[in-house]
């Protein structure tokens, strides 16, 4: 049995299943995880998502932002941008189905075996790994219970931008939200900046740290969402898995058990 880990799809449908063909996967024996971001920007992200609810236990994410994003479309809480393509799963007739699919994954998953932690954006430097695994929860129960539209209006925002634990309500979830799905700089003093998305090499304000700088913790790490990173966080600890194929580079997948990776050249810029 092998574990794959594979970097945001966001719609590059025939990419993942080139890259599950390269590696002979089977949902009978072997389990697939995403980094999140299933769907957006790309040219198919309704076979994306279909192939993520209805192949069962052994395909799984956790959440990413424009998972969430997808999630306050479908309720009515956010416009459609036409850049992210998504006429075809709004339009659809399995829209609740999606809803409450999505509303069912976490923000982090913990492969205790493996000593390996697995999100969107990766994990507040600031943050146990205890504490990380609670707060998600938080989130994810939220999500689960009948506070969840009510949560979903509220949780688009870049403030608060830095942690304490007396934080409450949305502001709470808010905090918790952004620190898995949308970090990647952060400041010595806990502060998260969502503007700045460049590699760090090209990057010259010392006052940001890419958030891995600043993590110290025993588990690996693999995460998305940071596409300007190509993957180079200079650590092994850290894997990045974001290699920009939507943007005509590359999917990447890892095999949990062999440290390896594999990659799929995009088929198309989007």
């Amino acid at each position: 049995m092998a574990t794959y880990l594979v970097g945001d799809i966001q719609g590059c449908y025939a990419e993942l299943m080139e890259l599950l063909n390269q590696v002979g996967f089977s949902s009978k024996t072997d389990s697939l995880w995403c980094v999140g971001d299933i769907v957006a920007r790309g040219p198919d992200s309704k076979a994306a998502l279909d192939f993520f609810v209805d192949s069962g236990d052994a395909v799984n994410t956790v959440l990413g932002n424009h998972d969430l994003n997808l999630l306050a479309v479908l309720m009515g809480s956010r416009e459609v941008n036409p850049k992210d393509k998504l006429n075809a799963i709004v339009s659809s007739t399995r829209r609740l189905d999606y809803i409450d699919w999505i509303r069912e994954q976490p923000l982090l998953h913990h492969f205790e075996q493996h000593n390996t932690l697995l999100s969107h954006a990766g994990i507040y430097p600031f943050w146990s790994t205890a504490q990380a695994k609670t707060l998600a929860s938080e989130v994810t129960q939220s999500l689960k219970s009948d506070a969840m539209p009510s949560l979903v209006e509220h949780m688009f925002s870049n403030q608060p931008n830095n942690w304490c634990s007396s934080l409450s309500g949305f502001d709470r979830y808010r905090f918790i939200i952004n620190a898995f799905t949308r970090m990647r700089y952060c400041s010595d003093t806990g502060e998260l900046d969502f503007r700045r998305k460049n590699h760090p090499q090209q990057d010259t304000d010392a006052q940001w740290k890419p958030w891995f700088e600043l993590s110290q913790r025993s588990e690996r790490i693999v995460f998305g969402h940071w596409a300007a990173l190509m993957g180079e966080t200079q650590k092994t600890k850290y894997v990045g898995l974001d290699t920009g194929c939507v943007w005509g580079q590359y999917m990447t997948l890892f095999h949990l058990e062999q440290q390896r990776y594999y990659t799929q050249p995009s088929q198309s810029q989007s």
